[in-house]
Parts: C-alpha cells; structure tokens; sequence
C-alpha cells in the first residue's frame, strides 16, 4: 500500500482513535490519494486488511469509504476481479480563491473549537425549551435538505442558536465571525452525504446533552463535532499550487 520505511506513509496508515475514528479515516485515505501513496487506478488494500491496519471495525471503513466515493476520490466494483479503487483520473477540483497553509487552518479550527465550546457549556447551563426547540427544527432541515446550500444554511443557524442559547450577545458576534470563516474552507471541499448525516446526527446528541444539562456530555459532543470537521478539512482541502513551498506545522 506504502512505500516500506516511509514515515509519512507510516503515519497516514497507523491506528485511528475513536471518538473521531470515522472522520480520521477520512483524512488518512484521502491524504494518501492526494500525496500519491494510493496512485490513480490503484486497488486499496481487502477491507478486512485495512480495518485491521487502521484498528477500526468494517462498518466505520465502509462508511468512510462510501464518503471517498461521493467525493469521487474512490470507485467500487463488484466480482471476482471487484474492490475500491482509486480514481483515474482524479477529479480535478476548482481553482481555489486561497489556499490554507497548515498553521493558518489549525489556528483557525483551535479558536473555533474555543467558540463552541464556551457557547455550549453555558448553553448546557442557560438553555430554555425556547432556545432548544428552534434548533431540533433545524436538524429537520438538514435531513430533508437537498442541496448543500441549503444545508449549510440551517447548520450556520443551528450554530448561532448554540450562541444564542448561551444567552451571551458577545458568543453570538463570536460565533458568527467563526462560521464566516468557516465557510470560505468548506466551499472548497466536497460534501458526502454521509459527512452531512454524521454531522446531524451529532447536532441531535448535542441537543439532548443540553436538554439535559450534562455540560460534560455536551462539551464532549462539541468536540467530536468540531474536530470532526478538522479531520475532513485536513484530508479534502486543495494543497498549494506545484512549486509553491510547503509550510511546516
């Protein structure tokens, strides 16, 4: 699958660890299909291999696969000659208006995970059915949502509410500078339906954490969530252009 004694290839195909297992499977493939550990045309590994390799049960393989396939980094074929293979060719994605180094991207992700999660503990503390009913609305409309636009619509909304059930106009101004900043990384990815249904599934979670007020349960949701989309970015994000110089972490 690697190159043998390659640390970077080592690295890419180690053990993921739970709770983000899914979305750091993800990551892993999709950066070995961009760096070119898995060429065009190439076959990946029997799924039972690489489920062992990655310390992940099949069912989480097969989910991130399925979102590799919706985002045409990976095909599948059936029979005796049958697997997933990578595309060939690739899809050539557009031409991005900027690109994120790495340091720009964590920096960023660590001070939206900050934002989350100060508005979600103080929503765990302050929220009212009020707040709470507007935002399992939502949720519905992310499920029935047919294109991505109008999905990204609802979770923006979704995310305001978590501020605004914190009851803080401060975390509201916050929140809303940090989905803006969002979106100019998300607009340059695909969008897997299967992503899309994890991710409203745990806005499901989070609400009953904080219908609950269990502001650990919560803040542990949030997490997940938000290093979900870490994981996502880091492995769908277009690099810099060929010849531009790579920035360290």
């Amino acid at each position: 699958m690697a190159p043998p004694g390659d640390p970077l290839a080592s690295s890419l195909f180690k053990p993921v660890q739970p709770p983000t297992a899914f979305e750091q499977t993800v990551e892993r493939l999709a950066s070995a299909i961009k760096l070119g550990f898995l060429p065009p045309g190439s076959q990946l590994p029997p799924e039972r291999e690489l489920a062992k390799q990655l310390e992940i049960s099949r069912t989480t393989l097969r989910q991130a696969l399925t979102a590799l396939t919706q985002s045409g980094l990976v095909t599948t074929s059936r029979g005796r000659t049958g697997g997933t293979f990578v595309a060939d060719p690739l899809p050539l994605p557009e031409r991005p208006r900027r690109v994120f180094d790495a340091d720009e991207l964590h920096g960023f992700l660590d001070h939206r995970l900050a934002i989350e999660t100060g508005a979600v503990i103080r929503a765990a503390e302050r929220a009212t059915e009020a707040d709470l009913a507007p935002l399992e609305e939502l949720t519905v409309e992310m499920d029935g949502a047919t294109e991505f636009e109008d999905y990204r619509l609802a979770d923006v909304r979704f995310h305001l509410g978590l501020a605004e059930a914190a009851h803080s106009p401060r975390l509201v101004d916050a929140m809303a500078e940090v989905q803006a900043q969002l979106d100019e990384a998300i607009e340059l990815v695909p969008h897997p339906a299967e992503v899309l249904k994890r991710s409203n599934d745990q806005h499901r979670t989070l609400i009953a954490r904080l219908r609950k007020r269990d502001v650990t349960g919560a803040v542990k949701c949030i997490r997940e969530h938000v290093e979900g989309t870490e994981y996502f970015l880091a492995g769908m994000l277009p690099g810099p252009p060929e010849g531009t110089p790579a920035q360290k972490r």
